[in-house]
C-alpha cells in the first residue's frame, strides 16, 4: 500500500506486481537486455519502481537501484555524480521517469556502455505478448548495491540470490515475522535499509508493505506514525536521525487519536544510534502505546546485505555507559558511573543466526572484551566482492573475515558500535569520534541540526590532526557579537564532549554542510 498525500493512495496487489514486472521484463528483451546485463533504476518510490526492480530480475538481468533526483529542476548536477556509478556498474539501461529521462541521455557521453534511457512507460509500450524466462541460477547476482557515498570512488556490492535470501531468513527468524506483520516504511528504496530490509523482506514473507516517499516523511514526519497508527503497523525502520527529527518536528496538534500500541520492533540502524534519541522519542511518544522495548537497536551493512546483529526482542535498549578518558587514550570501554566524563554506547545485539563478529586490532588479532578495535564479521550472505573492483575486493577480506570499516567493541557477547574507523579524528593521541561531537554542537541554539560535520585535518608540524568544526547557522555575517558567542559555545561544548578545544571553527551559511543521498555527512 502506498500511501500519497498529493494524489491520495494506490495498493499493488502480488498479481498486479507480476504483471506489471512481466511487462517491463518484456520491454527490457527488446532493447536487448539479457542475463549478466546491469541495468539502473533511478525511480521515485511508487507502484513503477516495484515493477522496473522486478521486470530486471525477470530478465535475467542485475538491478542497480540508484538516488533518484529530489528537485526536477536540478536534475543534472545529480546525474553528472551518478555517472561514476553507472560506467563503474558497466550500466546498458538506465530505467527513469519522464523527469528525468531527457536529461539521463545525455550521460552517454560519459558512459560508453549506455545504450539506452529510457521509461516504465515505454518499456510497456514496447514489450511483447510473448515473453521468455531465462533460468536465473541461485548463484547469480540479484543486485549490485552502492553506498550513498560512493560516487567519489564508486564500490558496488555484489548480493547473489542466495546471499540476498540468507539475510532476508536470518532477520525474520531474528524479528520472529510472521504474515500477520505489517511494515510500514518512509526509507528510500535505493538504500538497503528500505529495500531489503522492508520491502523485499515484506515480499519474501508475504505480509503487507506501507510505504512513503523520504520526502512525504520529511515535509510532515507525522505521516509516518500515523500510518503505523491507521495500518496496525508492528515493524519499523529508521536510521538514527528519523527518531530524532520526528521527536522534534511533530507538533501537539498532529498527535490526536494516535495508537502506536501494535507497533512492535522499531529498527534504529544506518548510523551510530544515540542514547538520548532513543530517550527522548520514548518519553515523547510513550503515552500514546509506544514501548520502551520496540526500539531495536541493529548494526549491519550493504556487503551483507542490510542486517548483522540484533538484540534480544522484548528487552528494549542496552545502554554501556564507560569512560570517555579510558576509550578515548587506551581503546578501552571502562564502565564507570553515569557522569560529565562518560560516553553512552547503545548495544547493537548479537550476531543474526549463522553469522559470526569478531573485534581484531591493528595486527589483525582477536581482540578480548571491551577492547576497542575494528569490526569484522562472516557470514551467510558476506558479499563476494566488490563489483569490477579487485583492488577494493582485496582489502576486504582478512583470510575468511571481511572488514566492516567500521569499530566498536564486544561486551556479554553484544556488539557496541563506536565510529567509522575513517572518520577517527585522532589529536594529541586521542581518538576522537566525530558523530558525538556533531550531535551536541547540533544543540546549540543557533546552529541548523544536521548542519554540522566534524572532521580532522592533518597537521604536518604537530604529527597530529587538527579538529575542525563545520556548523550551518542563520546568524548574519554583520552580527559579529552573535557570531563571537556561538563560537565561544561551541569550544566550551567541544571541551566538555571531547577534552580538547577545536583548533578551527567555521560558521557557515545553511546548505553548506554536504550530505549523502541517505543524509549522511559526508565528512
Amino acid at each position: 500500500h502506498l500511501p500519497d498525500a498529493a494524489e491520495g493512495s494506490a495498493e499493488l496487489t502480488y498479481g498486479a506486481l507480476i504483471r506489471g514486472a512481466r511487462e517491463v521484463a518484456s520491454g527490457l528483451r527488446q532493447q536487448s537486455v539479457g542475463p549478466g546485463d546491469t541495468v539502473a533504476i533511478m525511480l521515485p518510490t511508487g507502484p513503477e519502481y516495484f515493477e522496473a526492480f522486478l521486470g530486471v530480475s525477470l530478465c535475467g538481468a542485475i538491478p542497480v537501484p540508484l538516488y533518484p533526483p529530489s528537485r526536477p529542476l536540478l536534475i543534472e548536477d545529480p546525474l553528472r555524480r551518478q555517472a561514476r556509478i553507472l560506467a563503474n556498474a558497466s550500466v546498458s539501461v538506465l530505467l527513469s521517469d519522464d523527469a528525468v529521462a531527457p536529461a539521463a541521455r545525455l550521460l552517454k557521453a560519459d558512459v560508453p556502455q549506455l545504450r539506452a534511457s529510457v521509461t516504465v512507460a515505454e518499456l510497456r509500450h514496447e514489450a511483447s505478448g510473448h515473453l521468455d524466462l531465462p533460468a536465473v541460477h541461485a548463484a547469480s547476482p540479484a543486485l549490485i548495491q552502492y553506498s550513498s557515498g560512493s560516487t567519489g570512488h564508486p564500490k558496488g556490492v555484489v548480493l547473489t540470490h542466495t546471499q540476498l535470501l540468507a539475510n532476508i531468513r536470518a532477520m525474520g527468524t531474528a524479528a520472529a515475522i510472521v504474515p500477520q506483520d505489517v511494515f510500514v516504511s518512509w526509507l528510500p528504496l535505493y538504500h538497503d535499509m528500505g529495500l531489503i530490509g522492508g520491502w523485499l523482506t515484506s515480499l519474501y514473507f508475504g505480509f503487507l508493505f506501507v510505504v512513503m516517499s523520504p520526502l512525504a516523511f520529511l515535509s510532515r514526519p507525522s505521516r509516518w506514525l500515523r500510518a503505523v497508527s491507521d495500518w496496525g503497523g508492528t515493524l519499523s525502520a529508521s536510521p538514527n536521525f528519523g527518531y530524532e527529527f520526528t521527536t522534534r518536528h511533530i507538533g501537539e496538534d498532529e498527535l490526536d487519536g494516535l495508537d502506536l500500541s501494535s507497533w512492535r520492533i522499531a529498527c534504529n540502524g544506518a548510523e551510530p544510534v544515540s542514547a538520548e534519541t532513543i530517550e527522548r522519542f520514548g518519553e515523547r511518544f510513550g503515552p500514546f502505546g509506544f514501548r520502551r522495548e520496540t526500539m531495536l537497536p541493529v548494526y549491519g551493512l550493504a556487503e551483507t546485505g542490510v542486517g548483522l546483529t540484533f538484540p534480544p526482542l522484548g528487552r528494549g535498549p542496552r545502554v554501556d555507559v564507560v569512560s570517555r578518558q579510558e576509550l578515548a587514550t587506551s581503546a578501552r570501554a571502562v564502565p564507570v558511573e553515569d557522569g560529565s566524563a562518560t560516553r553512552a554506547v547503545v548495544s547493537c545485539g548479537r550476531p543474526l543466526p549463522g553469522y559470526a563478529v569478531r573485534v581484531v586490532g591493528a595486527a589483525g588479532h582477536e581482540l578480548p572484551e571491551r577492547s576497542e578495535g575494528r569490526i569484522e564479521f562472516t557470514g551467510p550472505s558476506a558479499t563476494s566482492g566488490y563489483f569490477g573492483d579487485a583492488a577494493a575486493t582485496k582489502a576486504l577480506f582478512h583470510g575468511s573475515w571481511l572488514d566492516t570499516g567500521d569499530i566498536g567493541y564486544m561486551a556479554s557477547g553484544e556488539l557496541y558500535l563506536t565510529g567509522r574507523a575513517k572518520d577517527l579524528v585522532i589529536r594529541a593521541g586521542r581518538n576522537l569520534h566525530p558523530e558525538e561531537l556533531e550531535g551536541a554542537l547540533g544543540d546549540l541554539d543557533g546552529v541548523r541540526r544536521g548542519g554540522v560535520a566534524v572532521f580532522g585535518v592533518p597537521d604536518e608540524v604537530e604529527g597530529t590532526e587538527r579538529l575542525v568544526a563545520v556548523l550551518e547557522t542563520n546568524i548574519s555575517r554583520d552580527d559579529e557579537t552573535a557570531r563571537a558567542d556561538l563560537r565561544a559555545r561551541v569550544t566550551a561544548t567541544t571541551v566538555d564532549v571531547v577534552g580538547t578545544p577545536p583548533d578551527d571553527v567555521v560558521l557557515a551559511p545553511p546548505g553548506s554542510v554536504l550530505k549523502t543521498p541517505s543524509g549522511k555527512v559526508r565528512r
